[in-house]
């Protein structure tokens, strides 16, 4: 899944990082790259302890919507790609039977949203299961 993330620089700070989607979900470093690497490490966390509070992963949202705030103004925009099938556990190998047909779009739609086919299948069954959770 791609999180937008808004980067702010002051001349004597190192680089801050926040994630629109994700309240309370910030990071820093002291070079792009190193920023960049550090916000996909607190988006995991932070969606981990999501998973394990038994929340829902919230949809990342473009960032067209988020440029509207005021907040994020004078910040630089980048997309940020996080693996949700490294998530809440190591991961177990499993076997499934899908129709190739089935198995092409899922491809498909991975190779769409730079993801895994594991990333996109798990995504998409966390997403189903937190539209049908009965709280």
């Amino acid at each position: 899944m791609h999180y937008p993330v808004v980067i702010h620089k002051d001349k004597t700070s190192d680089y801050g990082v926040t994630v629109p989607d994700l309240p309370g979900c910030f990071s820093a470093g002291s070079t792009m790259e190193e920023t960049l690497t550090n916000v996909v490490e607190a988006i995991e966390c932070h969606l981990e302890g999501m998973l394990f509070d038994g929340d829902s992963i919230p949809e990342a949202q473009p960032i067209e919507v988020h440029q509207r705030d005021k907040a994020y103004a004078a910040g630089t925009w980048a997309l940020v790609n996080v693996d949700l099938s490294k998530l809440a556990s190591k991961a177990k190998r499993i076997n499934i039977t899908l129709p190739e047909r089935v198995l092409a779009l899922v491809d498909e739609q991975a190779r769409r949203e730079g993801e895994s086919r594991s990333g996109l299948l798990a995504r998409a069954v966390l997403d189903y299961i937190g539209r049908n959770k009965v709280d």
